[in-house]
């Protein structure tokens, strides 16, 4: 068996606060060192070396996920003005197809032809990677504007492509952010769009003429290095919002999108926790702020006046709200109760729940539609009900199924169960703990569980519909989400007591989860396995420190691990934003708390559960370094002598492979490992 790769050792402390801490694998974070590249590359031979024996197993769990996809995959048309917008996915191909169909009802589509708008499997051909993000339209529907990338990090460019000829405009736009960074005016002659700075952070509104070949102009930028530039635009398309925030103060300017070469309006300057966010209704804007209101209240305000405010809903603390919908018969209003997502209309001044049959669900509206629709669109799903497409009349809210996501292969969901269970943190604070799994798992006593959580920036782990879950849950895996602290499961509190100088909450939780799950005799010490991605790996290499002994196996995905000296190094793309989240280390309290969790910094001399942990080259988000460089320490600190592997794409970046079914070989790999080692042997037969 090969030995694995042992990374040299160069002395580099740091010190800071009249504290040093030794960093001898800093030199890892030269990715132009030759050096550098070719111990990555003897990690990647040694994780093939270990996954060898493995490959008829993990063969097998890919062909049992590429069972389950179906023929073809056809997203739920939506309506814009004349035409029908969709996507759609054959089995045999690695991206998605975009589609539309000119027809004025729904009825129609089955005898309308297609018009393909952008295939992404023609845009990929030659190349080993490809990320196409935001696509928007002009008013008349004439112009895709698209962000491309092939090389997985956050810098994309603006392509513009003329949908009646099919032909690419000479317009490029380079160093576009990934994401919240294209908007046409109404007249389909000016693009708004920011860029990045040198750190990836969306700095810059820029407005682009088509066809102008001059400089565009710079009509804003963002010099707080703590906040962002984002751009959308409000339902009814009258308003292009620009939104500059921070992870805890927001602040946002309106361009209105029939006069594009007006200055942007500020609708409230910024103030140090304020977070508010802004839609258009009936020449009124309707604002959704944090303001005298943890959990968000929903205000009304004149858009010439917008600092005359009335609440269209008295404020509940027990619901989080979380986005306003203005369409034009109904308000609807989305947000969190009880630890699940929720929909409300207003009603008489009230919110009203549109109400659900399931336990525990994800429901939201979904994206592109027209303010004037005739039917509103909406998403629901749990981890037993496909993703299923709801239509409601605006004025009766009856819902009408339009659409079932297809599951390929036998599925009976009568088979299985899922359920929400509330495990205790050390504070006594109760932690929502979702499960699913077959009937019979536990018959026979405890089963392989996987542990997953998030907990981080109040992003939220909702139970969602996935057919390439069920080969593992089908051989009898119980899978499990730690709905911790970090995230804003049970409103905003959940994620302010889950950062910063309570970031150990989030650890701590999961810790509890994975207690109470051994506790409740569904698994054991030998079959319990935990998986985190990004600042989910961030908790994994946490656990791995602190209770590693709880687990077999962990995984931790492109984490977030050295938390210090990445915190301190304002170079690296995305510091400074996220000195809100984590905490300052230029300041002795932050610096010691996060020393205190780091995993990195906390590795010791001790037995350490198997760990899988992947990385990519391209990496924005997390530095390889940051993995690579843990993992060299846990080689030379760890006194087990259970498996360790580190598999770096050396072609991607945060989000792994693209194309589904290379994302479905990664998934393949990471089961197989766990299964090996948490006792679920049996073959996953296609």
């Amino acid at each position: 068996m090969m030995k694995p790769p042992i990374a040299k050792r160069i002395p580099h402390p740091h010190e800071l606060h009249g504290d040093v801490r030794e960093d001898d694998y800093y030199w890892l974070k030269e990715k132009e060192n030759p050096e550098v590249i070719e111990y990555l590359e003897a990690e990647n031979r040694y994780y093939d070396e270990v996954m060898k024996p493995l490959e008829q197993q993990t063969e097998e769990i890919y062909q049992a996920m590429v069972d389950r996809v179906p023929e073809t995959e056809v997203d739920v048309p939506v309506q814009r003005g004349p035409y029908f917008y969709y996507s759609r996915q054959d089995k045999d191909k690695q991206y998605p197809v975009y589609a539309r169909k000119q027809a004025a009802m729904r009825s129609q589509l089955d005898s309308t032809d297609e018009e393909i708008t952008l295939d992404l499997n023609e845009l990929a051909a030659g190349s080993d990677y490809l990320s196409v993000t935001a696509q928007r339209l002009t008013e008349d529907q004439k112009l895709l504007a698209y962000l491309e990338n092939r090389d997985g990090t956050d810098r994309y460019t603006v392509f513009v492509k003329n949908l009646e000829t099919g032909v690419l405009l000479a317009d490029r736009i380079p160093d576009v952010f990934i994401y919240g960074s294209l908007e046409w005016d109404r007249s389909g002659k000016y693009l708004f769009y920011t860029t990045v700075d040198e750190q990836q952070r969306p700095s810059k509104l820029w407005r682009h003429e088509l066809g102008s070949t001059g400089d565009d102009e710079l009509l804003y930028e963002e010099t707080d290095d703590t906040f962002s530039l984002y751009i959308s635009k409000t339902l009814s398309k009258r308003f292009i919002t620009v939104y500059s925030g921070s992870k805890t103060t927001s602040e946002i300017r309106l361009i209105d999108a029939d006069e594009p070469l007006a200055e942007p309006k500020l609708v409230d300057r910024r103030r140090e926790g304020i977070e508010y966010d802004v839609e258009d209704q009936d020449g009124d804007l309707l604002i959704m702020t944090n303001e005298n209101a943890q959990n968000f209240q929903l205000l009304r305000a004149p858009i010439d006046n917008p600092d005359s405010r009335e609440n269209v809903v008295p404020y509940d603390e027990h619901k989080y709200l979380q986005a306003v919908y203005p369409f034009k018969d109904v308000l609807l209003v989305a947000g969190r109760e009880h630890g699940l997502t929720q929909l409300w209309s207003v009603k008489d001044g009230e919110l009203a729940p549109l109400t659900w049959d399931e336990p525990i669900y994800t429901v939201g509206i979904l994206s592109g539609q027209s303010r004037d629709a005739n039917e509103i669109l909406l998403s629901y799903e749990s981890f037993l009900t496909p993703e299923t497409t709801y239509a409601i009349d605006p004025e009766s809210l009856e819902k009408t199924v339009i659409q079932v996501a297809p599951v390929s292969g036998s599925y009976d969901p009568s088979k299985f169960v899922q359920k929400q269970l509330f495990a205790t943190a050390e504070d006594g604070e109760k932690i929502p703990v979702l499960l699913v799994h077959q009937k019979d798992a536990l018959a026979d006593g405890p089963a392989p569980t996987l542990l997953y959580a998030y907990g981080s920036y109040g992003s939220n782990s909702d139970p969602h519909f996935s057919p390439y879950r069920l080969p593992a849950l089908e051989i009898g895996l119980v899978f499990a989400v730690a709905q911790v602290r970090g995230g804003s499961e049970m409103g905003r509190n959940w994620y302010e007591n889950g950062k910063m100088q309570h970031k150990r909450n989030t650890f701590t939780d999961f810790i509890a989860a994975a207690d109470y799950l051994l506790d409740e005799g569904i698994s054991t010490r030998d079959q319990l396995a935990a998986r985190g991605g990004s600042a989910g790996g961030l908790l994994a290499g946490a656990v791995a420190n602190m209770a590693g002994d709880r687990f077999k196996v962990i995984i931790p995905e492109v984490p977030f691990v050295d938390v210090v000296t990445t915190m301190l190094d304002t170079s690296i793309p995305l510091t400074t934003l996220e000195w809100d989240e984590w905490g300052d280390p230029r300041e002795p309290d932050s610096y010691f708390y996060m020393k205190s969790y780091s995993p990195y910094d906390n590795v010791e001399a001790k037995d350490y559960p198997h760990l899988y942990i992947t990385t990519g080259l391209n990496d924005p988000r997390v530095g390889y370094f940051e993995p690579a460089k843990w993992v060299a320490r846990l080689r030379d600190l760890k006194t087990d002598s259970n498996t360790l592997v580190m598999k770096t794409n050396m072609g991607a970046g945060h989000f792994g492979e693209s194309g589904r079914l290379n994302q479905l070989k990664e998934s393949a790999a990471l089961y197989s490992f766990m299964f090996d080692k948490i006792g679920a042997k049996d073959s996953v037969k296609s």
